[in-house]
């Protein structure tokens, strides 16, 4: 049973969120899991594959497409899930979002969904305001929503303070965005309901940056996609991989 909040604790939290929808706890450093070029090596210098080659490349580890070596470090190595939001480019709004998960021969990629980033695209130093996400990888650990649980199996707090009056940077209506969120680790403390306003970095670095339903335009500094799209997400996303979120434009997620 929800407790209706008082109208003056629910504007508070709207305009927290309108304003904070924008970035810290990164992620450990891990490492990325080679073998492509080993695999790739062996194969060359045999002029016709061998049963042992083909075995070899059958079972060599996947990568996930487009991250290069210094993003891969980033991925902590007990990370299981993998959201990676790749930006269209450095100052774009337009994103692509695609679910992967760590099997015995490498990252597996799930469907591929369009999503939004902040208006103005991407950033490797978020501030409060500046309008753009902060690239990196962050750990994804708490939901919630003013809907009720769809099924997800991260802690989810149902709450009226997830609420979102108002207008988007293109005029849409932003009813229902925050109907469904999952928190992004950037300037929060883990383990905590997405609306907690604790910031590690202090609040000039921002923060209150959540994957959340799409309202048809540009964010603050969130990432979002469809509403169906989020309750898959929802449900998949599991504590017990340690998902991460790898976000960032294309050329950034490159290096």
């Amino acid at each position: 049973m929800i407790t209706r909040r008082p109208r003056a604790a629910l504007l508070a939290a709207s305009l927290l969120f309108l304003t904070g929808c924008g970035g810290g706890a990164v992620a450990s450093p891990g490492r990325p899991s080679g073998g492509d070029a080993a695999a790739a090596s062996t194969l060359a210098a045999v002029p016709i594959p061998t049963p042992t080659a083909r075995a070899r490349a059958e079972s060599a580890p996947l990568q996930m497409p487009g991250l290069g070596p210094r993003t891969l470090a980033e991925i902590p190595a007990g990370a299981r899930q993998a959201v990676v939001v790749t930006g269209k480019d450095k100052n774009s709004p337009q994103s692509t979002l695609v679910l992967y998960e760590r099997t015995a021969t490498g990252w597996r990629p799930g469907a591929s969904w369009p999503a939004h980033n902040a208006l103005k695209g991407w950033t490797g130093h978020h501030m409060a305001g500046d309008l753009r996400s902060p690239i990196g990888v962050y750990g994804l650990t708490d939901a919630g929503g003013l809907l009720t649980d769809p099924g997800a199996k991260l802690p989810y707090h149902h709450s009226y303070g997830f609420t979102s009056p108002g207008t988007g940077f293109e005029g849409e209506p932003l009813a229902g965005a925050f109907d469904y969120v999952v928190a992004i680790n950037y300037n929060r403390k883990p383990g905590t309901s997405p609306l907690d306003w604790t910031r590690p970095l202090g609040a000039k670095r921002g923060g209150g940056v959540w994957i959340h339903v799409d309202h048809g335009g540009p964010t603050h500094g969130c990432v979002s996609i469809a509403e169906k799209h989020m309750k898959e997400l929802l449900r998949a996303l599991d504590p017990d991989l340690h998902p991460v979120i790898v976000m960032g434009d294309a050329v950034s997620l490159a290096r």
